[in-house]
């Protein structure tokens, strides 16, 4: 199946395979980023970065906003990246999205993600691909430095065979918990005017980017596409 999955993402090219034991690698330019561990293409192909996990986005869970933005900083829209396969592993999940590694110069952003404490690793169904013991060891390493969601979430479990649990914060475990929250944002607690906040006070209080669902009163959502602070 992957080759004709290749051609329907019109990627550029080929770079090629590098041993036995690696994937196939592609081309390709990133359009938008859904979450931590989710982002899509100008081919319209979304991608699931493979053998890790963070929290889902939306769902109250802690960290699940500071995950998506680590992936944005990591990859930017507009960025080049490569898509590696594993052999190892499933080509595309049950919602028709790519298993890929992305990888943007020399950084394996799957990696990064993990050793920054942005994601955790997950060996879905037991299957541990080519980065798999790599990636046990960062977790590790950036658990015991209480990176990231380690530190934010500090009830989180390292465990690389069930899908990351980081458990519920009322602000994502960042902004005002139980404080005054203005109802025109979600996910984070964000204060309402007066005093009138910019992105960078929204980025010193590590709220970026947000999520707008009402008026706007800080008119942080320049671009008016629902995502404040991107």
């Amino acid at each position: 199946m992957l080759r004709p999955l290749l051609l329907l993402l019109t990627l550029p090219a080929l770079v090629g395979a590098h041993g036995s034991g690696a994937g196939i690698e592609a081309r390709a330019v990133v359009s938008s980023i859904q979450d931590g561990d989710t982002l899509s293409l100008t081919s319209g192909a979304r991608v699931r970065l493979v053998q890790i996990d963070t929290p889902e986005l939306g769902s109250g869970e802690c960290y699940s906003r500071a995950a998506r933005t680590a992936l944005l900083r990591l990859v930017p829209i507009g960025s080049q990246v490569v898509l590696e396969s594993d052999p190892k592993l499933d080509q595309v999940d049950r919602y028709g999205r790519l298993l890929r590694y992305v990888k943007k110069g020399t950084v394996n952003v799957n990696i990064a993600l993990v050793r920054a404490g942005a994601a955790a690793p997950w060996f879905y169904d037991g299957d541990r691909g080519r980065y798999a013991s790599r990636l046990l060891t960062e977790a590790t390493r950036a658990k015991a430095a209480k990176r990231g969601l380690w530190k934010a979430c500090p009830r989180t479990i390292l465990d690389p065979y069930h899908a990351i649990e980081t458990g519920q914060s009322g602000s994502d475990g960042r902004g005002v918990v139980g404080g005054n929250c203005d109802p025109s944002y979600a996910g984070a607690c964000i204060p309402p005017p007066p005093p009138d906040l910019d992105c960078k006070d929204i980025r010193a209080m590590g709220l970026a980017p947000v999520r707008v669902v009402g008026s706007d009163p800080h008119r942080l959502d320049g671009d008016h596409d629902g995502w404040g602070c991107e």
